[in-house]
């Protein structure tokens, strides 16, 4: 979310939403829109706060969206003192999204209602090396039925969730290191003409970044999100808003180089010695059947560590170590409020504990001192509540535009 100074208040007096638009700014109407969708305020005064912006300016805003059919006012919550506040949510009381957390061989598919909730959650088997034209007709099926189930008429989008490098501009991976195919496959565009409605695709760490934002304390506004399964990723929350960089590529820890025993391990990018060849899950495979171990997935070396073999528990722990060296020198810098990890091996304490050790060892005490290090809330539905939400806020962005745009600008120096 986006402090907004007196000087940019000041400056944002007079401007169009036309003008504003031209210059890349978000309305504040927008910026409305996407905190209520993701459940990160539901009244007037949680916006105005987060906003910076004057009750007044809230109040109107809000009634515009409420005039366009794109927000409503229901009920009453507690408050601390006054009248009660009136509750808002997006659109009306069906609409949902459809979305997938895609992995190699499975995806995870569900129903997500504004605001993150989550309905209809099942596992479907998925082939991510049959490439996109024989993979995204399968997974589209399995969509399809829940839509069908649910009613599709008040479908307003769909999620997918990707383990790759995304351009979430143009909606396609861009050079995946395990997606033979998908390079540059327009994904978004497929499933738009495939569902006739808004269509968006991210990486899988952005998608779990944005899902674990929409259900942690409003104070937690600066966050990072890691992703350990067969790969590893990270996304970034800058004052309450994914960041995603200059290109798109912030938080990609995978390539940064470690002083490990595994320095002459080849990596992807065509570097050695990079954080995956010696932490993630496909190099603790590697690792443990050099060592004379019949693992051939992740999930057999989190069933071995499970079971305290010594030498997959010494491999988990050492992962670990990998990761919050790494992870230090970026907390360090970024000084967040909590580092969130998911994905398979977040599963595993021996590799928990190893992360947090190395955090609390490598970083400086003030930046430690109210540092959240813990597991990701939604576990496995990180990935699949960030989809929907993304998918169901730009339907509403849309929706915003072809209803002629709000009128206050928000200057979003991180913006995602």
């Amino acid at each position: 979310m986006t402090e907004i100074s007196a000087r940019d208040r000041k400056a944002a007096k007079g401007v169009s939403a036309k003008g504003a638009a031209a210059k890349g700014a978000p309305t504040l109407a927008a910026r409305v829109l996407e905190l209520v969708a993701s459940g990160q305020a539901s009244s007037r005064a949680e916006l105005a706060a987060l906003l910076g912006a004057a009750p007044s300016t809230i109040s109107l805003t809000v009634a515009q969206l409420v005039e366009r059919g794109l927000v409503a006012e229901e009920g009453t919550q507690s408050s601390t003192g006054g009248r009660p506040r009136k509750v808002l949510r997006v659109g009306g009381n069906d609409e949902y999204a459809i979305a997938a957390d895609v992995g190699g061989r499975h995806a995870r598919i569900g129903v997500v209602l504004p605001g993150g909730g989550l309905r209809e959650v099942t596992g479907v088997p998925f082939e991510i090396d049959d490439g996109p034209e024989a993979a995204l007709p399968r997974l589209a099926e399995h969509l399809e039925a829940l839509a069908t189930a649910r009613g599709r008429a008040r479908l307003r989008g769909v999620g997918l969730s990707l383990p790759g490098p995304v351009d979430a501009a143009a909606g396609a991976v861009v050079l995946p290191s395990r997606m033979p195919g998908w390079n540059r496959f327009p994904v978004a565009d497929w499933l738009e003409e495939r569902f006739g409605v808004t269509a968006v695709v991210d990486n899988d760490a952005n998608c779990m970044a944005v899902g674990e934002q929409s259900v942690r304390p409003a104070g937690h506004r600066q966050s990072i999100m890691v992703k350990i399964g067969s790969a590893i990723g990270a996304g970034v929350i800058a004052d309450g808003r994914l960041y995603r960089g200059a290109t798109g590529a912030a938080g990609d820890i995978t390539h940064i180089r470690v002083d490990a025993g595994g320095a002459d391990v080849p990596c992807s990018c065509g570097n050695t010695g990079c954080l995956e060849t010696v932490a993630s899950g496909a190099a603790l495979v590697r690792i443990l059947r050099e060592r004379g171990l019949d693992v051939t997935s992740t999930e057999d070396v989190v069933r071995l560590a499970g079971d305290a073999d010594p030498e997959a528990t010494r491999a988990v722990r050492r992962a670990g170590d990998h990761l919050g060296q790494v992870l230090a020198a970026n907390v360090n810098f970024f000084n967040p409020d909590a580092v969130y990890l998911g994905g398979i091996l977040s599963t595993l304490e021996p590799f928990v504990a190893a992360v947090r050790g190395q955090l609390y060892e490598s970083c400086h005490p003030l930046v430690t001192e109210h540092l959240t290090i813990e597991r990701a809330s939604l576990g496995a539905d990180a990935g699949l509540v960030g989809a929907g939400l993304f998918a169901l806020q730009r339907a509403l962005a849309r929706a915003l535009g072809e209803a002629g745009g709000g009128v206050v600008p928000v200057p979003a120096p991180a913006r995602g």
